[in-house]
């Protein structure tokens, strides 16, 4: 089984989401998924570039109205 994590960081600007997503997760293990809601708009360039620099897998990403979700898999 899998295990997930949520963090909420709507409200917060850049970088606050991508470093506060950083910080959970190093919490999970190696295969765990963090689903990340941010309303900054600079959220969606910057978590596909954490991503691509950290190694971890931008499983998905969404808008829901104002708010961007995304499901992060650690690496």
């Amino acid at each position: 089984m899998t295990e997930t994590a949520e963090y909420d960081a709507t409200g917060l600007l850049c970088p606050l989401p991508v470093l506060r997503a950083n910080r959970k997760l190093r919490e999970l293990p190696v295969g765990g998924l963090l689903t990340v809601r941010a309303t900054d708009p600079a959220a969606e360039q910057d978590f596909p570039a954490y991503c691509k620099q950290t190694g971890h897998e931008l499983v998905s990403s969404r808008r829901e109205g104002d708010v961007l979700i995304f499901v992060i898999k650690k690496r």
